[in-house]
């Protein structure tokens, strides 16, 4: 019995093994910049403190972004992109300048936003941009794998490499020929040629020790923060997800027993007729039961500290702030959650009492406003008392956007504003507020404002531990320490606390002030060099 073998094809390769495979397409233009992008960030960082190489860094990444957009891209008609351009130089500006941690936290966040609205143009939140950002990265150096893999061989990848191999060598063979006829023919380019030569094994001698484990993973890391930053990977999921939310509350008419709606529901009624006007009572409850509670709050606080508050003796300060700041703070959270709670659906469009509740929400709203500005005033006496910090100055910031938000909690009560809404316009102030302490000369500020004799204690070991151009103006106005009676030298977060008499701090202050002096040429390298330590460095020089 004869038989036929039937040939059966060979099933196909999943799509992801596919995906595997195939590398990322690149431009030859990022081809281009991605091993240079790798080498600026291996010289910039590399054991380098930050400083002028952030802000290069950030330059070269913010440049071939726009390089590489195309001249109709949406993401030039985006505000966003637009807001986010602008922060991002003026971070990088202010990283250059004072070199300081809210300054280059601003810029990496700036840089890392406006990467993610290049990838979506069209997003509106933040977070979804920074989120987006990030996924972009996760995405793009799988794809770029196959480029770190050696070439497999093949008849047309071997005439090719052998034609560029041609085209290569037979250059350099007669540059190399003509050399050595230059080199016997005239003794001033053999002297000159000899230590170009010199210089180059030199480096290469002074390179090789340089080259190990460490480094190497460093430079990997470079290469992938490169290829996050300059190939984008689109990536639409919360573009998707931000598309489905609308900026104001729409009354919902659906999920009943009707086919003139959208999502029809012909189950059986669970729900009362009157369970909205349940919860108009309740919400009209919390805002008239809370409202008489928070007015007694601020009675007190009003006669309290608003008006010649002067703390007797053996009065806990520290307690007074910290405990009080703390639960006041969250109180004001917690109601903020509670308005967005009762406002969250249809009884923004409960006409029968809809006006009663605005009016208690917002008497609500406004007296929370008081209680922010009783919070302020506890922050503000424990400055006067025992100086500036920054989780003092953190504080102040902090109420900014409570009290912004506030404002915002207000448009959504009277405008029917989504929550939506509200986290967007509050995550600008955030950003805002983030663009503002990056710019700002704190520690400088914070040095002068604590050295003052009126106080009469002093951490000096926090002032030490702040960045090095501070030491200048430390020993600028040294003599404020005589008059204090008490000057904590060890460092902050110590498990004990020691101090130190005035002879003995200024003492420390000096020693550390002429160290600084001595070591700034010697150990300050170009990398980390910023606009504010040099200056001071300067000064402190010429006085």
């Amino acid at each position: 019995m004869t038989t036929f073998a039937v040939p059966v094809a060979a099933p196909a390769a999943p799509a992801a093994a596919v995906a595997r495979r195939s590398p990322l397409p690149l431009t030859a233009l990022q081809k281009l910049l991605l091993p240079l992008g790798a080498v600026l960030f291996d010289v910039l960082f590399y054991r380098q403190g930050v400083g002028l190489n952030l802000a290069l860094y950030t330059l070269f990444v913010v440049v071939a972004t726009l390089v590489n957009l195309p001249k109709h891209a949406a993401a030039w008609r985006s505000g966003y992109f637009r807001l986010l351009l602008a922060g991002t130089l003026l971070s990088a500006g202010a990283v250059l300048w004072y070199g300081s941690a809210a300054a280059w936290l601003a810029c990496v966040a700036s840089l890392v936003m406006l990467l993610g609205f290049v990838n979506q143009p069209h997003l509106r939140l933040l977070a979804f941009a920074l989120l987006t950002a990030l996924g972009s990265v996760a995405r793009v150096l799988p794809g770029l794998l196959p480029y770190l893999r050696l070439p497999s061989a093949g008849v047309g990848r071997w005439s090719r490499t052998r034609f560029y191999g041609r085209l290569l060598l037979a250059p350099l063979a007669v540059l190399v020929v003509f050399h050595f006829l230059f080199v016997l023919a005239n003794p001033r380019y053999e002297a000159l040629a000899g230590q170009v030569l010199g210089g180059l094994a030199d480096w290469l001698l002074a390179l090789l020790p340089a080259i190990s484990i460490p480094h190497l993973l460093f430079f990997l890391v470079g290469l992938a923060l490169t290829a996050g930053a300059l190939v984008v990977g689109p990536l639409h999921f919360f573009q998707d997800q931000e598309s489905r939310m609308g900026e104001f509350v729409r009354r919902q008419r659906d999920r009943v027993a009707s086919l003139g709606v959208r999502r029809p529901d012909f189950r059986t009624l669970n729900r009362k007729a009157l369970d909205l006007r349940k919860e108009y009572l309740a919400a009209l409850a919390v805002f008239g039961l809370v409202n008489v509670l928070l007015l007694v709050v601020n009675s007190i606080d009003i006669r309290w500290i608003w008006f010649g508050f002067v703390p007797g003796p053996g009065f806990d300060l520290t307690q007074f702030v910290h405990e009080g700041t703390y639960v006041l703070i969250f109180s004001i959270l917690v109601a903020m959650g509670i308005v967005l709670w009762f406002f969250r659906r249809n009884l923004n469009f409960y006409q029968p009492g809809l006006a009663a509740l605005r009016w208690g929400s917002t008497v609500w709203v406004v007296q929370n406003a008081v209680l922010v500005v009783s919070v302020g005033l506890r922050n503000y006496y424990y400055i006067q008392h025992t100086g500036l910090a920054y989780k003092r100055i953190g504080v102040y910031g902090f109420l900014l956007l409570t009290f912004f938000g506030l404002i915002t909690v207000l448009l959504k009560i009277w405008q029917r504003r989504s929550a939506f809404a509200l986290v967007r316009l509050n995550s600008l102030a955030a950003y805002g507020l983030l663009l503002l302490l990056a710019l700002g000369n704190w520690e400088i500020w914070i040095a002068r404002y604590n050295l003052n004799a009126r106080f009469g204690t002093l951490d000096l070991g926090f002032l030490l531990e702040m960045p090095a151009r501070v030491l200048p103006e430390l020993a600028a106005r040294q003599q404020a320490l005589d008059g204090m009676s008490r000057i904590i030298v060890s460092p902050p977060g110590s498990y004990t606390e020691s101090t130190a008499p005035p002879a003995e701090a200024r003492a420390l202050i000096q020693r550390r002030f002429a160290a600084w002096q001595l070591n700034y040429k010697r150990q300050r390298t170009w990398q980390s060099w910023t606009a504010a330590e040099s200056e001071a460095y300067h000064s402190a020089v010429s006085h």
